[in-house]
């Protein structure tokens, strides 16, 4: 499992290992990893240009010390100092030993980056906010549109550590290399595109920080350990039951995939309810059909409600009563009763998109986009729910206030009508097969997104093909 802290515990880590090390242990640690990192890029250092974007902050130290390493293999560094009175100077001592060449602002740096293979971003650590200053941004710029490998220096400068949030311009980088531990910035859209691939670099700080990070990803083995699989003396009742209340006469399709999803997903039968009967049981026959409401539908372990429904606000509030865990997605989210989903005591689940998310907090789609952290939090403690906000980075938090789950699974070929409705019906199903709210939430994303991309595989991709494509994913989890 990935895990990423706040700026304030990893600078409180920090503090507590720099107390027990020699000064600038650290640093070196750090500038040792990005130095690695960078000569593994350019894969022949002797006679590469790199540009080092040198800000006033430890961030601008990393740099000038990584630069000088690579100085001193024989690559042709240039520093571009845009706080010269305040930059590191042991740092600078560093470079100038090396060999290193040093430009003093912005207007000086043009022709050293139009020519450099390599520019390593030390503009602004963890610390900074609000995007970056009006003489920095025109070099981020002038980076990217450049032949060169852009490197960030813990994270991009410009992008919210703590957030994700991207508040004005920020430094593009093909590689982001983050010391110690992951900060959530590196992990939530849209900072995350900022970042490119991220490299950790071991510093020490593990046993510095506290047992529950800010937010958590999970990997392979730990969607393996939570995957339910039946045993020797299973049946379908004992591996569970979900219900279905989804679709209507506008979109029978809606019922038919979140069944999909379902009956792939790990539970042993899925009772259906709705208008789609018909069209659902000529697709699955195994289907469990029934045309009486979720009150008479007969005994399950879940409720998935509210793909495809239209205006059935009966069936909404039919399964919020039901004393079993629910998975409220689609129309259903418009037709819930907020107070009678705080007031359920069984585990509850919403699964919005942005446009959904920002109806139910009153804010637009692109507040919702720029803050995806902030939001979910927000809606998990306003209902009372777990919440799994999909996107790009899909977040799931629940209303405790604990370590939120991120997954970055997917593709963008996910983003096509129908594919939440599978995702609806394979995390139900996980529901039904005894997982909690946020475990369920977040194995039922990290599995939808692996299908996507199996199903996809670089082309694009209906949401029959991902449903289709669970079973590869569970395979290749388990494998």
């Amino acid at each position: 499992m990935r895990t990423a802290y706040s700026v304030e515990t990893v600078r409180a880590a920090e503090r507590e290992l720099m107390a027990r090390l020699p000064d600038g242990t650290l640093m070196q640690r750090a500038a040792a990893g990005l130095a690695v990192a960078c000569a593994e890029l350019l894969g022949r250092v002797y006679g590469s240009r790199v540009v080092l974007l040198v800000g006033s902050g430890d961030n601008g130290g990393d740099a000038l010390y990584a630069g000088a390493r690579l100085a001193r293999r024989g690559a042709g560094v240039t520093a571009v100092l845009l706080a010269p009175e305040r930059t590191h100077a042991g740092g600078l001592a560093a470079l100038s030993r090396a060999g290193g060449t040093v430009v003093r602002g912005a207007a000086a740096a043009e022709d050293p980056i139009r020519r450099a293979d390599l520019v390593m971003d030390g503009i602004v650590g963890i610390g900074g906010k609000g995007g970056l200053r009006p003489d920095a941004a025109p070099l981020a710029e002038l980076a990217r549109a450049s032949r060169a490998v852009v490197v960030a220096v813990d994270l991009p400068s410009g992008i919210e550590a703590d957030t994700g949030e991207v508040r004005g311009a920020a430094v593009r980088a093909e590689l982001t290399v983050t010391f110690g531990t992951h900060k959530p910035g590196l992990l939530i859209d849209p900072a995350r595109e900022y970042a490119g691939s991220v490299r950790l670099v071991d510093i020490g700080l593990g046993a510095e920080l506290p047992d529950e990070p800010e937010l958590e990803a999970l990997q392979h083995a730990d969607v393996a350990a939570l995957l339910p699989v039946p045993g020797a003396e299973s049946d379908k009742y004992r591996r569970g039951v979900v219900g279905i209340a989804a679709g209507s006469a506008r979109y029978p399709g809606a019922a038919v995939l979140a069944v999909a999803g379902a009956l792939r997903g790990g539970a042993g039968a899925v009772r259906y309810v709705g208008p789609a009967g018909d069209a659902v049981i000529a697709r699955f026959p195994e289907t469990l059909v029934s045309d009486q409401g979720p009150r008479q539908a007969g005994r399950v372990q879940a409720w998935v409600v509210g793909p495809g429904a239209g205006e059935d606000a009966d069936s909404v509030a039919a399964v919020l009563k039901a004393d079993v865990p629910v998975l409220v997605d689609a129309d259903g989210l418009r037709l819930a009763d907020r107070e009678v989903v705080r007031a359920r005591r069984a585990p509850t689940l919403l699964t919005p998109h942005a446009g959904e998310a920002a109806a139910l907090l009153g804010v637009s789609r692109e507040e919702v986009e720029g803050a995806r952290l902030t939001s979910v939090r927000e809606l998990a403690g306003r209902y009372g729910a777990t919440v799994l906000l999909k996107g790009s980075t899909t977040l799931v938090a629940d209303s405790a206030g604990g370590a939120v789950r991120v997954n970055s699974t997917g593709t963008s070929w996910l983003a096509t009508a129908g594919s939440g409705d599978v995702l609806s019906g394979l995390t139900g199903s996980l529901l039904a097969a005894g997982l909690g709210a946020l475990d369920a939430g977040s194995v039922g994303a990290y599995v939808h997104g692996l299908a996507g991309r199996f199903a996809a595989d670089g082309a694009p991709v209906g949401a029959h093909d991902v449903a289709e494509a669970i079973r590869m994913a569970w395979r290749d989890i388990m494998s």
